[in-house]
């Protein structure tokens, strides 16, 4: 198992959504996507996606600016 950083912060729909989709595609069952972003859309319309490909949403934390998403493939 291994654990992919996706870094979008500063980026806005749909690139977040776009390297949440695309580190799915490499990702090997098991493996973590944790995405680091900070547009409010996308904190939205990741979970829903993940949902969508059937990976678990392990959590979603945020901080002040920012919010992070980790997702199970």
């Amino acid at each position: 198992m291994a654990d992919i950083n996706i870094d979008v912060r500063g980026e806005t729909c749909p690139v977040p959504l776009v390297e949440m989709r695309k580190a799915h595609r490499k990702a090997s069952p098991g493996d973590r996507i944790i995405i680091r972003g900070t547009h409010a859309a996308s904190k939205k319309e990741i979970p829903m996606a993940a949902e969508a490909l059937s990976v678990i949403v392990e959590s979603i934390e945020e901080n002040e600016d920012e919010w992070i998403i980790v997702i199970r493939k």
